[in-house]
């Protein structure tokens, strides 16, 4: 057997553990399957109502020991397990003959587009409707269902990838790390690991054949699963305990070696997650994303509800800097307000800033509002549009912005075009923010979830960091020297952040589990090392090369265990 897997490692950490494999998806029933001869139509739908009642009871068993979101997504789907609509229709198409797997396919199916067709809040039951017919139909084959197994002990979770419902019900007290055959750098399972801190490897190919139960070492820096661990990674894991206490604390200072400032801030999603991010130390936030106020929403939040909602976040962050990313709707994120679900390419389609030509007022209420959320604080209030392409469009929401009396308009470098038109774009408003997951989307044209892309859907690419060096240099060249900062998932890289220093950019914005990390590395070299660094990886010929490069310059990344 293969002993070693190899992937991308995108969450630091060393583990040993055994492994408990993600059930796979359940597949289709065959169209038009009958029931078996030896079973009567009562008997079939006897069954499936039993059935039915196991997957309820399991939802709210897991249910009764989860909190916050996972207890309300899992106390839904429990809900939905006996729904009367959902058992009498697939009943129904029992006593025509058809199994019952087939009937509650069948059944889950329509009720699913019945509730998309009501819109709003019902349609986005129609995902609890899908997970309970592929639960109940597992049930009804004797198979594991679908999602986070359930286990005694903790152990290190291994699938094809995780799903966003999937990563609902992670518990970081049981799961020791993450480890997935799919899924790139910048995938969902990627930034749940991240946020959780715990070690994580993606785009592992082969890792989801494992057996259930075995022992293996993971290592999620280095990218690396590895079979029948010795003393070799037993003392790996041992020295990662003794670096990893020393990641636990960010002093609030983000430096170089030489005294170069480089301010550490949050990424945050909310006035709970702000707390904990002033808690961790960091120096700001550098990315607010104001998405928490209206998804999950029928209708558009008021802008008293906008306003309460911001303010907590500023209050947490008296006297410093607080950077709001107005709504960035669309793509992955829908709202029946707002968007189209119906756009053949909604990642290229009508999102972000964009809304505001298909449905106007929305962004100038959010602003509005964000306005009135400042008035009377000591925070620094900066905002900033996604998906702003063209000077024109970012001149357009500067002067929304001073229509709304906010002082400090920014935008978002995630099209390759802001990037290559900086010092034009620089000219219309105050800053600029990188946005690395979008920008390394759309400059290699590569789904950033796809697991087969992601040694392209690398921000390590040289094109990627040839851009943001662009951005940069946009910024001297209009005049005023404008921070560019980066928000995204690349600054979390304490490797990369090295790098992202070298090339000019002024401040640094992430999860705050991640603060303690860059920090330290930061500190461990000069701004002119930084930009030697810098320099080697735009250099490089592939991604992979750019990191070993990198990676041979910074010592104190074995020493720290990333």
């Amino acid at each position: 057997m293969q002993q070693n897997f190899s992937g991308v490692g995108v969450s630091p950490g060393r583990i040993i553990g055994s492994i408990r494999q993600m059930p796979k998806p359940v597949s289709e029933p065959p169209a038009g399957e009958r029931l078996a001869a030896s079973l009567s139509a009562d008997a079939a739908a006897e069954l499936l109502r039993a059935s039915a009642k196991t997957v309820q009871v399991e939802l709210q068993n897991r249910a009764a020991g989860a909190t916050g979101a996972s207890k309300a997504v899992l106390e839904a789907t429990a809900l939905m397990a006996t729904d009367p609509m959902l058992i009498k229709a697939a009943i129904k198409l029992i006593k025509t003959g058809l199994s019952a797997e087939r009937s509650i396919w069948e059944s889950g199916a329509s009720v699913a587009e019945m509730l998309i067709n009501l819109g709003g809040y019902m349609a986005e039951r129609a995902t609890d409707v899908l997970d309970v017919r592929a639960r109940i139909v597992a049930e009804l084959r004797g198979v594991p269902a679908p999602g986070i197994p359930l286990a005694d002990a903790p152990f290190i979770l291994v699938a094809e990838d995780l799903a966003p419902a999937d990563t609902a019900t992670l518990d970081p007290e049981k799961i020791l790390a993450l480890v997935t055959s799919g899924g790139g750098p910048q995938s969902h399972t990627a930034i749940i690991a991240r946020a959780l801190g715990l070690p994580a490897v993606v785009a592992a190919p082969g890792v989801d054949a494992l057996e259930d139960g075995i022992e293996v070492y993971v290592d999620g820096a280095a990218g690396l699963l590895s079979l029948e661990p010795g003393a070799e990674e037993i003392a790996a894991v041992e020295a990662w305990k003794t670096a990893a206490a020393i990641l636990a604390v960010f002093d609030g200072n983000g430096r170089t070696a030489d005294g170069h400032l480089v301010p550490l801030l949050a990424n945050v999603g909310g006035a709970k997650d702000a707390v904990k991010a002033a808690e961790a130390g960091a120096q700001g936030v550098g990315l607010l994303r104001t998405e928490f106020c209206f998804l999950e929403r029928e209708t558009e939040p008021t802008i008293e509800e906008q306003v309460i909602a911001y303010r907590g976040v500023f209050d947490a962050f008296p006297g410093q800097k607080v950077v709001v990313r107005t709504l960035d709707a669309g793509a992955d994120k829908p709202l029946p307000f707002l968007t189209d679900t119906s756009e053949p390419n909604p990642s290229l389609g009508v999102r972000g800033y964009r809304t505001d030509l298909t449905t106007p007022g929305v962004l100038a209420r959010q602003l509005t509002a964000i306005a009135q959320a400042a008035e009377g604080s000591s925070t620094s209030v900066w905002v900033m549009a996604p998906m702003i392409a063209t000077p024109e469009e970012a001149a357009e929401f500067a002067a929304m912005c001073a229509t709304a009396g906010l002082k400090i308009p920014g935008v978002m470098v995630e099209v390759p075009s802001a990037a290559l038109l900086a010092d034009r774009i620089l000219g219309e408003v105050d800053f600029v923010s990188l946005c690395t997951n979008d920008l390394t989307q759309y400059t290699m044209a590569a789904d950033r979830q796809l697991g087969t892309l992601a040694a392209l859907n690398s921000p390590w690419q040289p094109a990627v960091l040839k851009l943001i060096g662009l951005t940069v240099e946009g910024s001297i060249a209009e005049g005023n020297n404008k921070p560019v900062g980066v928000c995204g998932e690349a600054a979390a890289d304490p490797v990369l952040a090295v790098v992202l220093v070298g090339l000019g950019v002024a401040t640094l914005s992430m999860t705050s589990r991640s603060l303690s990390a860059v920090g330290a590395v930061l500190k461990s070299v000069t701004l002119d090392d930084a930009k030697k660094l810098a320099v080697l990886a735009v250099s490089a010929p592939n991604p992979t090369e750019a990191r070993k490069r990198v990676r041979a310059g910074l010592p104190i990344l074995e020493e720290l265990g990333l």
